[in-house]
């Protein structure tokens, strides 16, 4: 459709024949996001009642939503998909309009600042202190511990602008800054609390899904500021949590993995606020990963 033809349907919005609204918001929904700037300008320029008002935003919600469940859809489909594309598409659906460019330029800031603090002959540990020092000293990160199970501490949006997440997102940010530079640093699923490892640079040409624990050489807590501990210590976690021990506790998980466990800690947290349409959103788009 032309642009004149798409502002003629637009304007059959405000008819007050249901028959007729309901097919032009089924004809724009088809359009998909071509539709949204006409619809923008139909609701600020026009004069209109709180009824047709409301009908045009709930149409935009919606396109929006389609639009981005179906690129979510793509990304899971993928064999090796991104992950920074996975947080910012999640990021997407409770901030459609967000522009993702100061996200994804703070982290790049982040990543050159790290960059030029490492060297060859650092070992693993003295490279792991870099990071800390960088991403929790220099630019102020930490963990959300007032508002643990804030669904905002899942945002990245969010969280780099307030500098404060939970164990996954802050995680995230973590692993979107050292892989892309290289070091072996995976994520790793651990019921309650999201953690992160480094791996025996020996073993680093192992395909992801088939390292183990005995690849990784020490674990990172970022939500602890980036604090170190061993196998022993998930062992003592899970004792207490009164879970049996798992291999996948222990191993590096995909980027898939770790963007459904940021799904299910929105559900949790929309849950736990009463959310309700919340919920229900989230949960379809956890269907997509099963």
């Amino acid at each position: 459709m032309n642009n004149n033809e798409i502002k003629a349907l637009v304007s059959l919005l405000d008819d007050p024949d249901e028959f007729i609204y309901t097919e032009v918001k089924n004809k724009l929904r088809s359009l998909g996001e071509e539709s949204i700037p006409f619809l923008e300008e139909f609701w600020e320029t026009t004069s209109l009642n709180l009824e047709s008002q409301s009908r045009i935003e709930d149409l935009i919600q919606e396109i929006q939503f389609e639009a981005t469940y179906t690129e979510l859809e793509k990304w899971v489909n993928k064999p090796s998909p991104d992950l920074m594309k996975g947080a910012l598409l999640i990021n997407q659906f409770q901030y459609p309009d967000l522009d993702p460019k100061p996200i994804i330029d703070t982290i790049e800031k982040i990543k050159r600042d790290v960059w030029l603090e490492l060297n060859p002959n650092l070992t693993s540990f003295e490279t792991i202190k870099v990071i800390n020092k960088i991403i929790f000293d220099e630019y102020g990160f930490s963990g959300n511990k007032k508002n643990y199970h804030s669904p905002h501490s899942s945002f990245l949006s969010n969280v780099i602008e307030n500098k404060k997440g939970n164990p996954l997102s802050l995680s995230i940010i973590y692993l979107l800054i050292t892989q892309d530079l290289g070091l072996p640093i995976y994520g790793i699923n651990l019921p309650s609390h999201f953690i992160l490892c480094y791996l025996d640079e020996l073993n680093t040409n192992v395909h992801l899904t088939e390292m183990e624990s005995e690849d990784v050489l020490i674990y990172i807590n970022p939500f602890s500021r980036g604090s170190l501990f061993d196998k022993s210590e998930i062992d003592s976690f899970l004792f207490q949590l009164n879970i049996p021990q798992k291999e996948e506790f222990y191993s590096p998980c995909t980027n898939k993995q770790i963007i459904k466990r940021m799904v299910n800690n929105l559900i949790f947290s929309y849950d736990k606020l009463g959310y309700t349409d919340k919920v229900k959103i989230m949960k379809r788009i956890l269907y997509l990963f099963d």
